[in-house]
């Protein structure tokens, strides 16, 4: 009878967009190229590729399969598998429940560069200060107006931002997920080839004085640079890469598992993920094609080593210096930018819901009130992480990382939970219940599965192993 009751995807594209939506967000457009340009340009894209196809697509095909097979939500599936391994989904939930704070504020970033551009202020948010005045409520940068709402701008946009995700999930997994999936993420799609085209168009000079092309950029991104290259920077890249995986695939953090619950039975699964793989990994490589030529064209190489705050601080200044065209692309990306943070949000968001009301029996309305109440309060203390007059600070982290609220909350998530619960997950899967079992949940309906063996590798070997080293590396145990 709870198999009936509980709602699933309409059809099997509803699915993959929905899981794809959530794959390609923040991690491909913001994380990826700057990743890329600090490891060697197309070494970190091969390895990268490599990883994808091996290392995501073991822990994508498990999390989608435990899902299905249990029906459950993360916090409830993992006891369906094996009650000494309860704790797994208790670990799964948390992550998504501290993830979705930040992320809801760093979505009102982008919504508040969407509507700078789209109102004509382009030029304005480029300028020096702009993105550290507006998150700081002008408190880290002298003479900031603050916008229209001060210094609490950055929770507005937040809240705002919070609120679109709640609405689409209080609409439930037909009606809300599936639905805009189905329409958000074909926009999203050719919103980014668009721009991924007039990026390889481009010319100008650069500060240094060298006139570049769109092209001479891709060539930055694309060719493998090999020079200084040695055991250390390689295996730095590796764990990059597979840092990376976990923000572009949506793994270990309960999504996937959430999402394969509302997966009928009749559906191939394997084709499904197959496709999730190369959505994803095609709007990461898009990202990289879109931004690191335009970078490369008007600040040169050096423009890369901008990092995190390269989309807030640096793209910025590049549509500006494009001309009048460049309010339009700036406008084009950032409304490209606000669809990809909001469609992972929903999956944020979604993978906690569900496990309100398969381990409370919550409403789905009282789940998302609840939920988005409780995220709204902690990304508030996020906010004022960053003003010098309420929360902000400087910590030192033990991968040696300075940090905010912000950053300790990411760090706590994507560097220290997620490895636990990904190694977690190949050690019940790989030694535990055997790879067969989700193999034949893969296969179910007469779909074979065409990456067998690499997978039975895989979860019981090489992943656990990279996984443990990618944990050792973030909490500072072993230095490169």
């Amino acid at each position: 009878m709870e198999e009936k009751k509980r709602n699933s995807f309409a059809g099997s594209i509803g699915f993959v967009l929905a899981a794809a939506g959530s794959a390609v967000g923040l991690g491909n457009i913001w994380r990826f190229p700057y990743l890329a340009a600090k490891d060697g340009g197309g070494l970190f894209l091969v390895v990268y590729l490599v990883l994808a196809l091996t290392f995501g697509y073991t822990l994508l095909t498990s999390e989608v399969s435990i899902g299905r097979k249990t029906k459950q939500s993360p916090l409830t599936a993992y006891k369906e598998l094996n009650k000494k391994w309860s704790f797994l989904g208790v670990l799964a939930c948390i992550v998504p429940f501290i993830i979705l704070p930040y992320y809801a504020a760093i979505g009102g970033w982008v919504l508040k560069y969407f509507v700078a551009f789209i109102t004509g202020h382009g030029v304005d948010a480029a300028s020096d200060g702009y993105f550290f005045g507006y998150i700081s409520g002008g408190t880290l940068v002298d003479g900031y107006s603050g916008g229209f709402f001060g210094e609490y701008e950055s929770i507005v946009y937040m809240a705002i931002f919070m609120l679109a995700t709640a609405i689409i999930i209080f609409m439930g997994v037909n009606g809300g997920i599936e639905k805009f999936s189905k329409i958000l993420m074909p926009v999203l799609f050719v919103l980014v080839i668009g721009i991924a085209i007039f990026a390889l168009t481009l010319k100008g000079t650069a500060p240094d004085g060298v006139e570049r092309s769109g092209i001479d950029g891709l060539k930055v991104f694309l060719i493998p640079n090999l020079e200084g290259l040695s055991v250390k920077s390689f295996f730095i890249t590796v764990m990059d890469a597979m840092g990376q995986l976990f923000y572009s695939l949506s793994v270990a953090m309960g999504i996937m598992v959430a999402y394969g619950s509302y997966v009928k039975d009749d559906a191939n699964l394997v084709k499904s993920i197959n496709q999730i793989e190369f959505f994803d990994t095609m709007v990461a490589v898009l990202a990289g094609v879109m931004i690191i030529p335009a970078v490369i064209v008007f600040m040169g190489p050096e423009g890369m080593s901008a990092g995190p705050s390269l989309m807030f601080v640096s793209l910025p200044k590049i549509f500006v210096a494009m001309g009048p065209v460049g309010n339009v692309i700036g406008t084009l990306f950032f409304a490209m930018v606000f669809f990809a943070a909001l469609t992972s949000c929903i999956s944020i968001l979604e993978a906690i819901v569900s496990s309100f009301i398969d381990k409370f029996k919550m409403s789905r309305a009282a789940a998302t009130i609840i939920e988005s109440v409780v995220a709204l309060a902690i990304g508030v203390i996020v906010c004022f992480g960053y003003n010098k007059n309420i929360f902000f600070f400087n910590v030192v982290l033990p991968n040696g990382a300075e940090a905010q609220v912000l950053d300790i909350m990411d760090y706590l998530s994507n560097n220290v939970m997620m490895p636990i619960v990904a190694i977690g997950t190949c050690i019940l899967i790989g030694w535990i219940l055997k790879p067969q079992f989700i193999i034949d949940e893969a296969e179910k309906g007469g779909y074979k599965m065409g990456r067998k063996r690499l997978y039975k590798v895989m979860v019981k070997l090489v992943a656990p192993v990279l996984l443990l080293f990618l944990l050792l590396v973030s909490l500072g145990i072993l230095k490169l």
